[in-house]
């Protein structure tokens, strides 16, 4: 977006919230206030590209379970207190003790940030989730610049970190400080909690979500994540729903050591041959899940959801070719979406224990482990799909009378996540897009699966609401991950007028 056409944008909104008299605190919105933070992010957007290059350079890698990650991962959440504090914000930074690994070593826990900025009672109070770990990265993998020295290319910002999460993250920390720089007040209360190891799997933040529920989430209003991207390259989206997910194990066994196919091939039933059976039973060739009545609870298809699908920008022909995939199993972009999003899928991730390396090996494998996922849509039960897919397996196994052992366990069970999209932080977020980019926001969900935001609607009982700001080509946990330099500072500002949206929209319904 042209600077001019925002500022021009910002000076309209202002204007228009002086005119409706509306007050996020005892005084009149300053008619030029937008236009005071927005030109205040411009003209400052290189100092905000400055930190982020000094916190992409911390290898905050919580993937890799080595005592030098830990460390880094420890100076990233310090260098986040600071920065916070220097802000005005009262911080604390949460011991979450150690994590035991499978071989015995035992590495600290980086801290959980929580952090206060403002408790004004008349005020709303909006707390912000983020996390600043990383996935692992090695120039040797395939980058084209070092991961961990932000560069930036044609206006793109290359570094491990910079879409998920650290940029999300700096741009709602610039914002606040935009307000704290201008000597405005924040028209809401701010929260944050950050968090150090979401790659791994948040290790202990959900028994500390569950301890402050009653302390300090107890003010909060609503929770904002920005943890997810655009399905496009230049139209901002809200997500509003994500996908769950069943992760499987099917172990076949004969025996612990592997055959010679010479001396054993023909008289035997292969473990191999068993799971292959099992696995291609799973799912046909049209995408379709063949396990009995997993499709029994998935939410009925409603005329509102499918205009949703419609008002969504998606270019299939684009997406294909950055997909690098020459046909996709649908031909529409509503019934592309929708299986993405609306129903569930079913995945093949490996074998464990088979010969996969180059070369020929006449080796009939003694057993071997099958892994496949299922991604849960609403309101498919996690312990149901369990044992519906074990009875499946149980049943086709049983057909092929084979004198070997299977044995099927569920080793992750995560419940999809949707949430009202008419609650007021959706409606003050696409406010905020329209002022900042001016259009109307994509409404989309996520195929993947954001734990965190199941766990702070189930626990805090919150609202809940993620609005990205990365492109759909950042390559989030890929190589050449980047975020553009255009949608970290409008991302900046997007932030800013949200903090504005909110507070007009609360002072309404007051009066209403």
């Amino acid at each position: 977006m042209d600077p001019k056409l925002g500022r021009m944008a910002a000076s309209l909104l202002a204007v228009l919230l002086l005119l409706e008299g509306d007050m996020f605190s005892s005084h009149s919105v300053p008619p030029a206030l937008l236009e005071k933070v927005f030109q205040y992010i411009d003209l400052h957007q290189d100092e905000f590209v400055q930190t982020l290059k000094e916190w992409v350079a911390i290898e905050s890698d919580s993937v890799q379970p080595v005592p030098r990650f830990r460390q880094e991962l420890f100076r990233m959440m310090a260098v986040a207190a600071d920065t916070l504090q220097r802000l005005g914000t009262r911080v604390t930074s949460v011991d979450m003790g150690s994590q035991q690994l499978p071989d015995g070593q035992s590495l600290p826990i980086p801290p959980v940030i929580l952090a206060e900025l403002g408790n004004d009672p008349t005020k709303r109070t909006v707390c912000f989730y983020g996390h600043l770990d990383v996935q692992p990265a090695d120039q040797g993998d395939g980058w084209l610049t070092d991961p961990y020295v932000l560069t930036e290319v044609d206006g793109k910002l290359y570094g491990r970190g910079a879409t998920d999460n650290k940029g999300p993250v700096l741009a709602w920390i610039n914002a606040v400080s935009a307000f704290r720089a201008l000597e405005q007040d924040l028209p809401v209360n701010i929260k944050f909690i950050i968090e150090g190891m979401e790659e791994a799997g948040s290790v202990a933040l959900e028994e500390l979500v569950e301890k402050e529920k009653n302390r300090f989430f107890s003010g909060v209003d609503y929770i904002v994540i920005s943890d997810n991207l655009w399905i496009s390259q230049r139209k901002p989206a809200i997500t509003y729903g994500t996908r769950g997910n069943s992760y499987f194990m099917v172990e076949v066994k004969c025996r612990d050591q592997d055959f010679h196919s010479g001396t054993f091939g023909g008289i035997l039933h292969e473990p191999m041959a068993d799971l292959v059976a099992l696995l291609g039973s799973l799912v046909d060739s049209s995408g379709h899940i063949l396990v009995p009545g997993i499709y029994d609870e998935v939410a009925p298809l409603t005329e509102e959801e499918i205009n949703t699908y419609k008002a969504i920008h998606l270019d299939l022909e684009e997406y294909r070719n950055s997909s690098r995939v020459e046909k996709f199993l649908f031909d529409t972009k509503e019934e592309i979406l929708m299986h993405l999003w609306r129903y569930p899928s079913l995945s093949i991730h490996g074998i464990e224990g088979a010969f996969d390396e180059p070369g020929a090996k006449t080796v009939i494998p003694g057993q071997v482990i099958g892994k496949f996922s299922i991604r849960l849509v609403p309101h498919m039960n996690v312990s149901v799909v369990e044992k519906q897919v074990t009875q499946h397996l149980e049943d086709v196994f049983s057909k092929r009378n084979s004198s070997n052992k299977m044995v099927v366990s569920m080793t992750l069970g995560l419940h999809p996540w949707i949430a009202n999209i008419n609650d007021t932080q959706y409606l003050a977020a696409k406010r905020a897009i329209r002022t900042v980019f001016g259009t109307e926001p994509d409404m989309i969900r996520d195929g993947s699966t954001i734990p965190i935001a199941k766990m702070f609607q189930e626990i805090v009982h919150k609202s809940v609401v993620l609005i990205p700001l990365g492109a759909v080509d950042d390559g989030e946990h890929s190589q050449n991950e980047k975020i553009n330099r255009w949608n970290y500072i409008e991302g900046t500002k997007l932030f800013a007028a949200f903090f504005l949206e909110m507070a007009q929209l609360h002072h309404k319904n007051l009066l209403v």
